[in-house]
């Protein structure tokens, strides 16, 4: 007999995904006896599955942060279709399309059907997901938000991670801040790597030159999860603008330095935790912005490196 299925769309990014992972983890307990199908980018897979909170990834992306047009949903309607996507409407007449028993989901004007609670625009996102699902009756914890230590060991253990893109020019500190703060930590005989996406490759390497970094600790191209998983774990600490990566120190309680522009940290920020710094100086802006945004211009090297000193050091692994 098939096990009953929770269908959750989720169709973003890797910091939406990891911000998503306490919601994700609620479904996991309320539903046990569920097969938990997230509709995500597949390069996801292993980041869902490391999660425990999912047993199997529907490809599913658009453009931007666009809702996928379709799902390639085989079967029997879903039991229950979580939208982890958005505020609607497109995010739910898209789950509707597939005729679920259960939806759960934020109200909207234009699908009144759906009785769900209402959106807040000024509300962490960790928390937002967590609050959709207790209106449904199920135990959320926004800082349940923790990976599993990576099995494969880093390939630049003690290194502090420098990572200059974001999925929005809006996002991006210049490059030669990072090179000034690389060329500062190196003089303090730490070890600095440089680390990119898909499509950062040119990013890196401006980095990389402006600081004089070998080739051993150039990590561009976009790294493979597990890879990248490892080497953030390891870390001694992650410099990074508001993007995935930040996420995933905050998920292996790797400390971080985050800086932040247009968006603020009361949106997207890691939780409190002295391990945790995020540099912001507001107002906020547009998101979308194609050139670097003022609040995140106001940020300078020497801030940063101030907040790598007074971090304090990564904990140390389980036994």
């Amino acid at each position: 007999m098939t096990a009953p299925r929770v269908l959750v769309l989720r169709a973003l990014g890797l910091g939406d995904l990891l911000a998503g992972v306490p919601a994700l983890r609620a479904l996991r307990r309320g539903f046990p006896d569920h097969e938990v199908v997230l509709a995500a980018p597949a390069e996801l897979a292993p980041v869902a599955l490391e999660s425990g909170a999912v047993d199997r990834l529907l490809p599913a992306s658009a453009a931007g942060r666009a809702v996928p047009s379709t799902l390639d949903w085989t079967g029997p309607p879903p039991d229950l279709a979580v939208d982890l996507h958005g505020n609607g409407p497109p995010s739910h007449r898209l789950l509707q399309t597939l005729r679920p028993a259960r939806l759960f989901a934020f109200a909207h004007p234009d699908t009144p059907e759906i009785e769900g609670p209402p959106w807040r625009r000024d509300e962490h996102e960790r928390d937002r997901w967590c609050r959709l699902l207790r209106y449904y009756g199920l135990d959320a914890d926004p800082a349940d938000l923790r990976l599993p230590r990576p099995g494969a060991p880093s390939p630049a253990p003690g290194a502090v991670v420098l990572h200059p893109g974001a999925g929005a020019p809006a996002r991006c500190w210049p490059v030669e801040r990072y090179a000034t703060v690389a060329a500062a930590l190196r003089t303090r005989g730490l070890r600095v790597v440089a680390t990119g996406g898909p499509g950062e490759d040119d990013l890196v390497a401006r980095l990389a030159k402006e600081a004089r970094l070998p080739d051993t600790d150039v990590f561009s191209g976009g790294l493979p999860f597990p890879r990248l998983s490892a080497l953030v774990a390891g870390a001694r600490a992650v410099v990074s603008g508001d993007t995935g990566i930040a996420h995933l120190a905050v998920a292996h309680a790797t400390p971080t330095v985050t800086l932040f522009g247009p968006v603020p940290p009361r949106h997207w920020g890691p939780p409190p935790h002295p391990g945790h710094i995020a540099l912001w100086h507001g107002p906020e802006g547009d998101p979308h912005a194609r050139r670097p945004d003022p609040a995140l211009l106001r940020v300078t090297p020497d801030e940063v490196l101030d907040a790598l000193h007074r971090l304090p050091a990564p904990e140390e692994p389980a036994p």
